[in-house]
């Protein structure tokens, strides 16, 4: 089972003929295919596997899934004290 976090898309690029963009996950910047979602724009989510954006996400659905994901964290840090 994988579990995506949603990165939000800072740049998008040709590469070899190839829809590619720059993923901003909360400050991370990762690389991935646009390929299956050729619509996506800078400033949209997206949740990618494998190195392939999979799909867009509106910026409220995004917004839930990190503030579910920020809860996580902050339960494994407490667990961890």
């Amino acid at each position: 089972m994988c579990l995506a976090i949603p990165g939000k898309v800072i740049e998008t690029y040709d590469e070899n003929g190839i829809k590619m963009g720059k993923i901003d996950y909360s400050g991370t910047i990762n690389i991935a295919c646009l390929e299956y979602v050729p619509e996506i724009e800078i400033g949209q989510y997206t949740l990618v596997h494998a190195g392939f954006a999979l799909s867009i996400l509106d910026e409220e659905e995004a917004q839930k899934s990190l503030d579910v994901w920020k809860e996580l964290g902050e339960v494994l840090d407490d667990i961890e004290k």
